[in-house]
């Protein structure tokens, strides 16, 4: 047992992600309201962690999620076959009209001090239709699966999503996998039916089936409930804050085993100091930190989740598993869309010290 965690050794799959695919417009430094032309980037913050993991560091993962039969599913469809990704697909028909829909997402990527901006439209979105009883997860899991994900744009669809999860978790639970979670706490989808308040109902009874717990400060009081502490911050890459909460959690929920944020202090939106910490079976560790020229800041957070489990799958030192999550995060920042492009050789490198000298 490493970590504190009783990582299976073996599977068919060593990654499993539940949650909603998606696709991103995304017009690059031009808002939406002058743009004449966009991107489309698959994504989805559960499947990101299933794509960067088969892509980037070689593992075998799958994605559990809900699939329209119309020109937009098929455009999806592609991109997580690309990615190496490994599809369960609980089908839809579109009726020609208004849906069933894969959600979309639109995000510029502002430039200087012009934040980028992000909305939604999840109308009538598959994913939301997703109910407990639509996945046979014993089936899934018979083959042996070593670490299941989900998060918390899944589970704020709708009624139903939050649900699923857990029992997914439930399952996972039984057949003996690792279960993490990332909280990516989203006012927004929340607020349209019930806000924190219900978030939290939901979010707590989740993470009562939480090996791995992937958050910041925001997303543990928001999400779930947990009181920060009475120092201010003095940064965004202040640690203390961050550090001052874990206690709490883990009195809550006494089975994490890990806890993990990445730290970003954001200069302007094309210049950020970038960091991260993880609280590993009791103790904290640090990465180191690093100045980002960001070109698409999207997925960020997902890179460095998975660049972490990659690190605790392969059974790498903690403090390596902490680097190997903040480089990879950091690489996939000067990507355009929200999956990877980074190489397992270039993630290592980074996470060593390596510079961005030219490769010959």
């Amino acid at each position: 047992m490493r970590y504190g965690l009783n990582i299976p050794q073996e599977g068919s799959l060593d990654f499993v992600s539940l949650g909603a695919l998606i696709h991103r417009l995304d017009p690059g430094i031009i808002p939406f309201r002058k743009a004449t032309q966009c991107q489309i980037h698959v994504s989805g913050g559960e499947f990101n962690c299933a794509a960067n993991l088969a892509d980037c560091f070689h593992m075998q993962t799958g994605i559990v999620t809900a699939m329209v039969n119309y020109p937009i599913g098929d455009l999806i469809a592609e991109r997580v076959k690309a990615m190496g990704v490994k599809p369960f697909y609980v089908p839809f028909q579109h009726n020609g009209v208004n849906g069933p829909n894969m959600a979309t997402v639109f995000s510029d990527r502002g430039f200087g001090v012009r934040a980028p901006v992000v909305f939604y439209n999840r109308s009538n979105e598959a994913a939301a239709l997703l109910k407990p009883g639509d996945i046979n997860w014993k089936e899934l899991f018979s083959n042996g699966v070593r670490w299941f994900h989900s998060g918390g744009i899944f589970a704020a669809l709708s009624e139903t999503t939050g649900q699923v999860i857990i029992e997914a978790m439930q399952a996972a639970k039984e057949a003996g996998a690792v279960v993490s979670f990332d909280l990516n706490f989203r006012a927004k989808l929340w607020n349209i039916w019930g806000g924190a308040e219900r978030a939290q109902e939901i979010l707590k009874q989740i993470v009562n089936y939480v090996d791995v717990l992937v958050g910041n400060e925001e997303d543990l009081q928001l999400g779930l409930g947990i009181a920060g502490p009475q120092i201010a911050a003095k940064s965004k890459l202040d640690t203390s804050v961050f550090i001052g909460m874990i206690d709490q959690v883990v009195k809550a929920y006494p089975q994490i085993k890990v806890i993990a944020t990445t730290l970003r202090e954001v200069h302007s939106t094309n210049k950020h100091t970038w960091g991260a910490v993880a609280w590993i079976d009791g103790k904290a560790y640090f990465s180191p930190t690093c100045d980002l020229e960001v070109y698409d800041r999207v997925g960020g957070g997902d890179g460095f989740a998975s660049g972490l489990f990659y690190g605790l799958l392969t059974g790498q030192n903690e403090q390596d598993a902490v680097n190997l999550g903040w480089a990879h995060g950091a690489l996939l920042t000067t990507f355009p869309g929200d999956t990877t492009m980074a190489t397992l050789e270039q993630v290592w490198s980074f996470a060593k010290g390596g510079s961005a000298r030219i490769q010959r």
